[in-house]
């Protein structure tokens, strides 16, 4: 998988007006939600639970046009609850995101 984190850090420093501190708060924000719902898909053992969280990541990343996530949110909504391929496809892309910029 390429690395995510560069698009993220390029669209974060363009809606923040290039302000280093805000780009760390806006990056720190994304990936703290963005892992909430995760955290929320791998405890979800019901369709409902893990269609909401599916959406409310697919949302988030849409709003960071963060599109690898998206693609996977996407993806998570086609699958069944606690789905261990796409949620271990997840963590390695939080784990891509979460490297410094």
């Amino acid at each position: 998988m390429a690395y995510e984190g560069g698009s993220l850090d390029a669209n974060l420093a363009a809606a923040a007006g290039y302000d280093p501190e805000l780009v760390r708060e806006l990056r720190a924000a994304f990936i703290e939600s963005a892992e909430r719902q995760i955290d929320l898909l791998g405890r979800s053992r019901c369709d409902g639970n893990w269609q909401v969280a599916a959406m409310r990541l697919k949302g988030l990343a849409a709003s960071f046009h963060a599109d690898g996530l998206l693609a996977l949110a996407e993806e998570a909504l086609e699958t069944v609850p606690g789905d261990p391929a796409i949620l271990r496809r997840l963590q390695r892309m939080m784990a891509d995101f979460a490297v410094a910029p």
